[in-house]
């Protein structure tokens, strides 16, 4: 049986499936439904718990000898496997098949994995399980699937935000949940009466370092140098660390590197968009990068990050911020400065 994560919950305070498999790419989302799986067999006296980890060489007869075994504390118990690839391979395909032939009572197998693509979701072992028991696949939160998840988790959490207060903290976090639950957190902690409006989004979460860099990523993005320039100079002259604005800078370079070698090889940017589930609100901008922006071009830009990584540990020679200047306007596709004209940028 198939089930979205949001009816787990009502499902799970009816009945327990011996059978759970949860799959998909947003880590939070499937933590969180592994819990309520983990809480709900507590409740029901699953007091002992055995948690295998798929990797290499992990051996698949011991799912099967685990689950064969009698305990000598507990007459209930929880068996987690942990998949992270979402690959277990012929002998783990065939392993899961023979589990769910055989079902042990009184336990309840709770399988985490990766997310698995098309043909793996068709698979015999996944109809196995889903015949079995339960199987919840997370899919990522569309723009308005996000805003409405933030205004809930703030609720939870005590709070009592604006709408205003609700689209800019999805603005702001850009559908990282986990960033998000952060931000949440510390706003309960910060807020005595759980008011929350745009200001509180503003002064409490708009000064964190990490958003003016995705400014910067933006602005760059955008080839926009003029304004990436500035916005470096703030960061510099906020005393922001270095490594963040690197951290930041690589991890949109890599994720553009990758892109764009699908679009050379043919893909559409389109289709590469939707692979690598950009936000809609930043697809215009992603997308007009990878059209000035060819493989060479990042590969270069990505060799420049390990280069400026270095020089902000003292491995390397160099002043930090003028190469994170060189870097932040090769990716605007901005002409880079000669050396001369970086004089007096950041000091």
């Amino acid at each position: 049986m198939q089930l979205n994560p949001e009816k787990l919950d009502a499902h799970l305070a009816t009945q327990l499936a011996p059978v759970y498999f949860i799959s998909g790419d947003e880590p939070l989302r499937v933590m969180e439904a592994a819990d309520a799986v983990r809480a709900a067999a507590r409740a029901r006296g699953y007091d002992e718990r055995e948690v295998l980890t798929l990797q290499t060489g992990f051996d698949w007869d011991s799912l099967l000898a685990g689950a064969g075994n009698l305990s000598l504390f507990s007459q209930r118990r929880i068996i987690e496997l942990r998949m992270p690839t979402g690959k277990p391979g012929d002998a783990g395909s065939k392993a899961l098949r023979a589990y769910t032939e055989q079902l042990p009572e009184d336990t309840v197998l709770l399988i985490t994995a990766g997310k698995l693509e098309t043909a793996a979701r068709k698979s015999k072992w996944v109809q196995a399980l889903d015949k079995a028991g339960v199987v919840v696949f997370v899919w990522p939160l569309n723009a308005g699937e996000f805003t409405a998840w933030v205004q809930q988790r703030m609720r939870q959490h005590g709070l009592k935000p604006t709408a205003e207060a609700v689209t800019l903290l999805a603005d702001r976090v850009e559908g990282n949940l986990l960033a998000c639950m952060q931000e949440i957190d510390k706003l309960a902690l910060l807020q005595d009466d759980g008011v929350v409006d745009a200001d509180a989004i503003m002064s409490l979460v708009g000064d964190n370092a990490r958003y003016d860099v995705y400014g910067l990523v933006d602005a760059a993005l955008s080839g926009d140098g003029t304004r990436a320039v500035r916005i470096l100079q703030g960061l510099c002259a906020e005393g922001v660390a270095p490594q963040i604005v690197v951290w930041a800078l690589a991890r949109e370079i890599r994720q553009l590197a990758a892109m764009a070698a699908l679009v050379e090889s043919g893909q559409s940017i389109q289709k590469v968009l939707g692979q690598y589930h950009v936000w809609a609100a930043r697809k215009t901008l992603v997308g007009g990068a990878l059209k000035r922006l060819p493989v060479m071009t990042c590969n270069s830009m990505l060799q420049q990050c390990a280069l400026v990584d270095r020089v902000s540990k003292g491995q390397a020679g160099g002043k930090v911020w003028d190469e994170l200047l060189q870097l932040t306007l090769q990716l605007a596709g901005t002409p880079v400065l000669p050396a001369v004209e970086q004089v007096g940028q950041f000091s």
